[in-house]
């Protein structure tokens, strides 16, 4: 049976952004640990330099708005974070034009808009962690029942083969034990034809030796 959800302490989400692939990277999630998740990486991006955490509020402000959902970005661009990003447009520019790009971008922000220094309100932050909790809730809910169901399965497909191992036992002890009776009739019969055989050469004899002594 599958065991009851406890609720847990929601907690404050941040939001963590990397690089992978053609795609920058963001997510919104109460551990640097949750972000490796959920961007299935193997290996701590955060140790390696290739990750990190982010105060931008426009990136946070996405992020926040789908707590738990790995938002993209063509790499080296600044566009806004989504789900469906679409491919970097020239992908056979080379890293370096990307790099050249990205600090490109970074130099232009920094001159065309001001770094704003406001944070996201407390309850809208929270509101964002209590979603992002009932998210992790739904899909333990749902590996719960996919477990279940797969044990149901397991059993019918056990209780199948026990009881066509038990038929089968089943016919192969009738088999067996008709086949020690035929073996039985079989001896037996033999054992008659050798009678049989046996009276007739004795009463045979003796009556070709009445024939000889007729013709003497």
């Amino acid at each position: 049976m599958p065991k009851t959800l406890k609720s847990k302490p929601t907690r404050k989400l941040k939001t963590y952004q990397t690089s992978l692939g053609f795609y920058d990277q963001a997510v919104a999630a109460p551990s640097m640990k949750a972000a490796l998740e959920a961007w299935g990486a193997s290996s701590n991006l955060f140790h390696q330099g290739a990750a990190k955490e982010t105060d931008d509020p426009d990136i946070v402000a996405a992020t926040v708005a789908r707590p738990g959902v790995v938002l993209r970005r063509p790499v080296g661009s600044d566009g806004p974070f989504t789900e469906d990003a679409a491919l970097p447009t020239d992908l056979a520019g080379g890293e370096a034009k990307l790099k050249s790009k990205k600090a490109k971008s970074k130099k232009h922000a920094a001159k065309s808009a001001p770094k704003p220094s406001r944070k996201i309100d407390d309850q809208k932050a929270r509101k964002a962690a209590a979603a992002f909790e009932k998210e992790e809730r739904r899909r333990e809910a749902e590996r719960w029942k996919e477990e279940a169901a797969r044990a149901k399965e397991r059993a019918r497909r056990e209780k199948a083969v026990a009881t066509a191992q038990t038929a089968l036992d089943k016919a192969r002890r009738e088999h067996e034990a008709r086949a020690e009776e035929i073996e039985a009739e079989r001896v037996a019969l033999d054992e008659r034809a050798e009678t049989e055989q046996s009276r007739w050469d004795k009463r045979r004899m003796k009556l070709e030796d009445a024939v000889r002594r007729a013709r003497e």
